[in-house]
């Protein structure tokens, strides 16, 4: 950008940039109809300039920053912005056209002034059911992305104001719960309406050229930022590889994702060759995906202040072979990719903690349990609801992990039982911390949670969607892995059956599921955890005597009260030859 920089300036619009991603999310969530987006979250914005780069975007959902890019670039293709009018807005959904899957629908509204396109405002949001063979349309056995649902290419969803009832007759009539679904798509338009507005007041105030030139100030002051990061880790090529569970259809094949980080003064090349090939099942996940898995994890190594727009991504470049399990070929089944993306996600950082051990916290829990509920009342309504119950976050090198939290590139929030119990044949028989459910530690892991809903009427459809049964969360310098997932049917007649990490479940009254969330890897060796840290996690409930002694060598007398003598003696008894980064926990077992 010429001319001078009144910093001043820049941070006043940084930050009305921020604010206007950020209200754009606001607006969506207050509309939307569907527990997923008005609990969950599950949705993101984004302000983009008329090149498709990102200025700013709410905070919401990390992966969703690759998947922005791409789907603007094809619609920008298919509708080239010199055509665009003021009152247009798009959509599209296709995972091998620049979407993420199908039940993400993605709508841009262009914003014009002075009868030209100068940005766009941007928003996604996962809508509870966009068709295919299971209700919540994210099937954990499809092998064709024809199985998953409806695909929309780019297409126009409104032209200068007036709605393209083609379109929306299309989609009401391929949906399970059009009422929700068509609700939540008036919630995104009125959510990328509110942003498109907003830009212009701010063009008003400062001019359209000020604004446009502070945007080009922005991306290469984040890209100056971030290079000087990057130039601080040591050069040199730094290589992980960790596992997903299976692909859905083989449920005993573990499939690798395997990565080689190669640091060159200020840049950053990211190759996943030696990834698994693409698979049968729905774990396969697009290229964007990738690449926002690999944005998410240099900005948690880099800066926090930075500003969080595309200039920060120039320095990082992303190879993944085509093919292969994060670029398949299209016509993929991707349903399920967000597991996926969050174990890429946990392969950079750790081939990053090799470089930069003080800037990367043990492993997070590495998944959230998704489940889609569908069936049909009595009274012949359809019913769809998708729950999230989060893992927990690992720990770090100077702090423990945050408990029951959704981790790394997803970031969605908690579905309260109330929000379940008032709408659907479902009860929450309890919610609770994960006893013994975080990696033992100098820092101990976050710890998971226990989540119970039994089926109060009816017959439930129910998809199963998670991963870390097969696999641990790892831990860091003599912290343990935290322990595996574990999910089960406990059917009304008391039988009790195993689930794997996914599976479609027929349920009926009276039946349980049962999920214990993965916790997060410790940090340090946990003989070095202070004495009164381990017993206020006995007090809280999160650690139990049991594993007090046996993890971090606590001894505990008949009255509770540690035993000081014998915990000396424990702890001075620590194991040899735990000198390795990583503690990946059993090898080749099933969880417990």
């Amino acid at each position: 950008m010429s001319g001078a920089v009144d910093p001043i300036t820049l941070e006043v619009l940084r930050n009305r940039f921020d604010a206007i991603a950020a209200e754009t999310q606001t607006v969506l969530l207050r509309s939307a109809y569907s527990v997923i987006l008005k609990e969950g979250e599950d949705c993101s914005a984004a302000l983009f300039n008329a090149r498709g780069e990102i200025i700013a975007q709410s905070t919401a959902l990390p992966q969703h920053m690759g998947a922005f890019i791409p789907a603007l670039a094809r619609i920008m293709a298919e509708y080239p912005p010199a055509g665009m009018r003021d009152g247009d807005i798009y959509t599209m959904n296709d995972p091998h056209d620049g979407g993420t899957h199908l039940p993400d629908l993605i709508v841009v509204a262009p914003v014009i002034a002075l009868g030209r396109v100068i940005a766009f405002s941007v928003c996604l949001a996962h809508q509870e059911d966009i068709g295919g063979k299971v209700p919540g349309s994210m099937p954990t056995d499809s092998t064709d992305i024809w199985q998953e649902g409806l695909i929309v290419p780019p297409l126009a969803l409104y032209q200068a104001g007036v709605a393209n009832r083609t379109l929306f007759n299309i989609i009401e009539r391929n949906v399970r719960l059009p009422r929700q679904v068509l609700g939540d798509l008036a919630a995104q338009v009125s959510a990328v309406t509110v942003g498109r507005e907003r830009l212009q007041d701010v063009c008003r105030q400062y001019g359209i050229e000020t604004v446009l030139a502070y945007m080009d100030h922005l991306l290469d002051y984040a890209e100056r930022r971030t290079r000087a990061r990057i130039a601080t880790i040591p050069d040199g090529i730094y290589r992980f590889t960790d596992y997903m569970d299976n692909d859905g259809i083989d449920l005993d094949r573990r499939v690798p994702i395997s990565i080689a980080v190669e640091i060159k003064g200020d840049d950053a090349i990211v190759d996943y060759a030696g990834t698994s090939p693409q698979v049968e099942g729905p774990i396969n996940a697009p290229l964007s995906g990738a690449q926002a898995s690999v944005y998410f994890a240099f900005r948690c190594v880099t800066d926090p202040t930075i500003p969080n727009n595309h200039g920060c991504y120039r320095p990082i470049t992303v190879i993944v072979p085509p093919g292969s399990l994060l670029n398949p070929r299209p016509g993929a089944p991707v349903a399920i990719r967000a597991h996926t993306l969050k174990r890429a996600a946990d392969t950079v950082l750790g081939a990053l903690v090799q470089a930069v051990p003080d800037r990367v916290p043990a492993a997070p829990a590495g998944s959230i349990s998704c489940v889609s509920f569908g069936g049909t009342r009595a009274d012949g309504e359809r019913f769809g609801l998708s729950d999230l119950i989060a893992g927990a976050g690992g720990a770090r090198p100077n702090q423990d992990g945050i408990e029951a939290i959704d981790t790394d590139v997803s970031n969605c929030m908690n579905v309260p039982a109330e929000a379940i119990e008032m709408a659907y044949p479902l009860r929450v028989l309890y919610y609770r911390l994960r006893r013994d459910g975080g990696g033992p530690g100098r820092q101990r892991g976050g710890t998971g949670i226990e989540r119970a809903l039994e089926v109060t009427e009816g017959t439930i459809v129910a998809s199963y969607r998670s991963e870390r049964h097969y696999t641990s969360p790892w831990g860091l310098f003599g912290g343990r892995a935290a322990p595996r997932w574990r999910t089960e049917v406990r059917r009304a007649g008391g039988r009790v059956e195993t689930v794997p990490s996914k599976a479609r479940l027929n349920l009926a009254a009276g039946d349980v599921l049962y999920v214990a969330t993965g916790g997060g890897g410790g940090h340090g060796h946990p003989y070095e955890r202070p004495v009164e840290a381990v017993l206020a996690d006995i007090r809280d409930g999160k650690v139990s005597p049991r594993a007090a002694e046996r993890d971090y060598g606590v001894v505990l007398d008949a009255a509770g009260a540690p035993d000081a003598p014998a915990t000396e003696a424990r702890r001075g008894n620590r194991p040899r030859g735990e000198n390795a980064i990583y503690d990946r926990g059993p090898v080749g077992e099933a969880g417990p």
